[in-house]
């Protein structure tokens, strides 16, 4: 009879470890944090990537998640960090893992285009589904660097160790600041794939937070006693609205200042100097849209370009019946829409963008629609708080 029972014990153990290989094998992580990266180290040129990806250069599937996981581990640098414009999901040679494997002390570390926030959110859902001890000790690695590059002032570098030039600047652009704060929020949160962060490391996270959320309400731009929204970069050390590269002028930037109110509107209880910070936004974006237009691709003989091919044009279309649409940056204080080529100096309309910035740019965006569209929701369940 006992020995009957082990075989039953037994079998019912096999049973549970092939239940979890299959439950691992079909659960997936959301890879979509990668794709900027990926997107720029498959089409635009760099001369200072360590690798280039190879013609047809496979991909692994959302649901591999231990092989995307050890590709995460791969290109972590010694400092915790990770560089940017690599494909996460890229079946690596292994002449690219060596040479990849060789820079591990190279100080490229980044937030800029998704780099290392998103790694270390998927670590540790990776731990969450594997256990494997060295994603859990990763993501602290990647955790503990967020954390040392942050300023006293709350902010975030765009780089980090290295912050010269425009790299040192408080960085909201394509996602960097707000990135760390959302991976923040989610430890601050007690959401369950960070139940391993110790009490200690924990309260440094809360205070970090805190610090950061202060930044981004010091850094919301104010003309004559109102508060407007963001540029995409600000000086570390007195808020004030910065450039980064040539044709990315200070400014008010509609798509990152989209990006940071819905983010304090995810914010449970949020203070007075929230509300207030989320309503000026709302009221700017309320006035800034521009309708009765729409950016149009078409057809233009393909140009090779030093960073990109360019096989179509943009134009603007008047178009009576197209949404509301906003320039990607407006101008201080006229509030115009606001261009730039590689020189550095600004024009007004799309029309006077060379081609090589018009195609190889954003320009407008959509994205204060989506705050315009949750702000009534937002409003009322603040009203019903208070």
């Amino acid at each position: 009879m006992e020995y009957a029972s082990r075989i039953t014990a037994g079998v019912l153990f096999l049973a549970l470890i092939h239940a979890c290989a299959a439950r691992l094998q079909h659960e997936t992580i959301d890879v979509s944090g990668f794709e900027d990266s990926a997107r720029h180290w498959y089409f635009i040129r760099d001369d200072d990537r360590i690798i280039e990806p190879l013609p047809n250069q496979l991909r692994y599937q959302p649901s591999d998640v231990r092989e995307i996981a050890e590709n995460i581990l791969l290109f972590q640098k010694s400092n915790g960090g990770w560089p940017k414009n690599y494909d996460m999901r890229a079946v690596l040679t292994e002449e690219q893992k060596a040479a990849v494997l060789a820079a591990k002390n190279a100080a490229n570390t980044t937030f800029d285009n998704g780099a290392t926030y998103t790694h270390v959110e998927f670590l540790a859902r990776a731990y969450a589904l594997t256990r494997l001890e060295r994603y859990r000790e990763a993501c602290l690695r990647g955790l503990r660097f967020i954390l040392s590059a942050q300023y006293r002032n709350g902010g975030w570098p765009q780089f980090y160790p290295d912050t010269g030039g425009y790299r040192k600047y408080i960085t909201f652009n394509d996602g960097a600041m707000i990135g760390v704060m959302k991976v923040l929020h989610r430890i601050v949160e007690n959401e369950p794939e960070y139940a391993f962060v110790d009490d200690a490391l924990r309260e440094k996270v809360r205070v970090a937070f805190e610090k950061g959320i202060d930044c981004i309400l010091k850094c919301q731009v104010e003309e004559d006693g109102a508060k407007l929204v963001w540029c995409q970069q600000h000086d570390h050390r007195d808020f004030t609205p910065r450039p980064a590269r040539t044709f990315e002028l200070a400014s008010l930037g509609n798509q990152e200042s989209a990006e940071i109110v819905l983010f304090l509107m995810s914010l449970k209880k949020p203070d007075d100097r929230v509300i207030h910070s989320v309503e000026s936004a709302v009221r700017w974006f309320e006035r800034s849209a521009l309708r009765g237009i729409r950016v149009e691709s078409v057809e233009a003989a393909p140009t090779q370009y030093p960073h990109h091919t360019s096989r179509d044009d943009r134009v603007i279309v008047v178009d009576s019946t197209a949404p509301p649409i906003w320039p990607r940056f407006s101008e201080l204080r006229t509030h115009k829409p606001l261009f730039s080529n590689r020189n550095g100096k600004p024009v007004y309309s799309l029309a006077d963008v060379e081609r090589e910035r018009r195609t190889g740019y954003a320009w407008y965006t959509y994205a204060p629609q989506e705050v315009l569209d949750r702000y009534p929701r937002w409003r009322k369940k603040i009203m019903e708080g208070h």
